[in-house]
């Protein structure tokens, strides 16, 4: 099992936000927390001690926020997307702001993000800006993938640790109806009405497992993104796997994933299995 989470900063803002969001949940966690710099080749001279600048900011602000995590740091030099997907392969898991200094101020997530996400060996926490309210709720998509199952384990560590509520969404999209086609009509309620309770039986182990996280779980007709937009609204985090039950084996990163990371404004944790996780 890994023992520490890692965080990436580059000195902007959302950076800032990442390493305090880090910090809490590495102590919440009780890991270690790594924070690493990578100093992309600069045409000035003094793009060395801004990189190390940046890094020791990160690391005072860390330890300003706690003082029993262990915070170590990093100076890399080389490619920021591929250090940084190198840095998820030991890490529990990888922290990045939503956007960096190179990005546009009306792009939700950066370059740097999608591809980390989409590239991570594990789970990649976006985070957009600090907290403001604090709803002592986690919000977990749970279709019964593979991908969906450790997003569930890290949603219900995530919960426990907090001492807060965890919320199972999964959403259905019913087919186009017919006012022709009764029969067909009346398969696709028979199968939606299916979908719902298998849905709400695939909760009740992880209830089971777990007697000490409150569970809670909702079926809805709706696009998976919409229902899950809906449910961050009041969550301190939403927690999502890489990929659904249907994602493409070579796709990098899903249709749903990728829609909450561009439209959910609080944290979001994408989850792949480790390698040797992964069934």
């Amino acid at each position: 099992m890994t023992s520490h989470i890692a965080v990436g900063v580059d000195g902007s803002a959302p950076a800032t936000a990442a390493v305090e969001w880090a910090a809490a949940d590495a102590q919440r966690r009780e890991l270690a927390l790594r924070i690493v710099h990578v100093c992309e080749q600069r045409p000035h001279s003094d793009g060395i001690e801004y990189c190390a600048g940046a890094l020791e900011a990160a690391a005072d602000r860390a330890r300003e926020l706690t003082g029993i995590v262990k915070v170590t740091t990093e100076l890399l030099s080389g490619n920021v997307i591929k250090d940084l997907t190198a840095e998820s392969e030991s890490a529990d898991s990888l922290v990045l702001g939503s956007r960096g200094l190179g990005g546009f101020a009306g792009m939700v997530v950066g370059s740097v993000g999608l591809a980390v996400a989409g590239h991570a060996a594990g789970t990649v926490v976006i985070v957009r800006a600090p907290a403001v309210v604090r709803y002592d709720t986690v919000v977990v998509g749970y279709d019964g993938s593979g991908h969906s199952e450790a997003a569930m384990a890290y949603a219900v560590e995530q919960a426990r640790a907090r001492k807060a509520r965890l919320h199972v969404v999964f959403a259905w999209r019913v087919p186009m109806y017919s006012p022709y086609a009764v029969t067909y009509n009346s398969l696709i309620e028979a199968a939606m009405q299916d979908a719902m309770r298998a849905a709400h039986e695939r909760v009740e182990p992880w209830r089971v497992r777990n007697p000490d996280v409150d569970i809670s779980d909702e079926q809805r007709c709706a696009h998976p993104v919409t229902a899950l937009i809906e449910a961050a609204r009041s969550a301190d985090l939403v927690v999502v796997g890489s990929r659904g039950m249907s994602g493409l084996a070579s796709a990098l990163l899903g249709s749903v994933s990728h829609g909450v990371l561009h439209h959910v404004t609080c944290p979001v944790a994408i989850v792949r299995p480790h390698a040797e996780e992964t069934p």
